[in-house]
């Protein structure tokens, strides 16, 4: 199985740590005004932050993909493991998504929707969804996808 691309724990990074500060910010502002003590504010921040850098790496070591012969296999989850099976003959369509932060970075998101799948919003309704491969990978993710569902 394949991993995902290495800079994408730059923009999850990025993204968790503006929500760790703020909420970091939402916990230590009561503690600091109640006690008077701009220490004790700070613990929070100090606990929040090295609890998402070890998400970010467990995340991303266990997010893996493969284009199986007869199926996509998507396997990911730290605490709750989700392992995904979508058969090449469901696929409808492979969309690439290339994010400003992605395209600077240097990386796409591949979208893998199939005929009635309706599950979480955040995926823009896609069946299969791989956060972050290179371009190149994207695009032969892409074109093999498609030449085995044709089939």
């Amino acid at each position: 199985m394949k991993s995902l691309h290495e800079k994408v724990k730059i923009s999850w990074r990025i993204s968790s740590y503006f929500t760790a500060i703020l909420f970091s910010v939402f916990i230590a502002a009561p503690i600091t005004l109640a006690t008077k003590n701009f220490v004790l504010g700070l613990i929070p921040f100090f606990v929040i932050i090295p609890l998402t850098e070890i998400m970010i790496r467990f995340s991303y070591n266990n997010y893996k993909y493969e284009l199986a012969k007869d199926s996509l296999k998507i396997e990911k989850g730290v605490i709750t493991k989700t392992y995904k099976s979508i058969p090449y003959g469901r696929i409808q369509n492979v969309d690439i998504h290339r994010g400003i932060l992605a395209r600077m970075l240097g990386y796409s998101s591949v979208s893998i929707h199939t005929a009635g799948y309706s599950g979480p919003a955040q995926y823009a309704q896609a069946e299969g969804y791989i956060p972050a491969v290179s371009v190149k990978e994207a695009e032969k993710i892409r074109d093999s996808i498609v030449k085995k569902a044709k089939k």
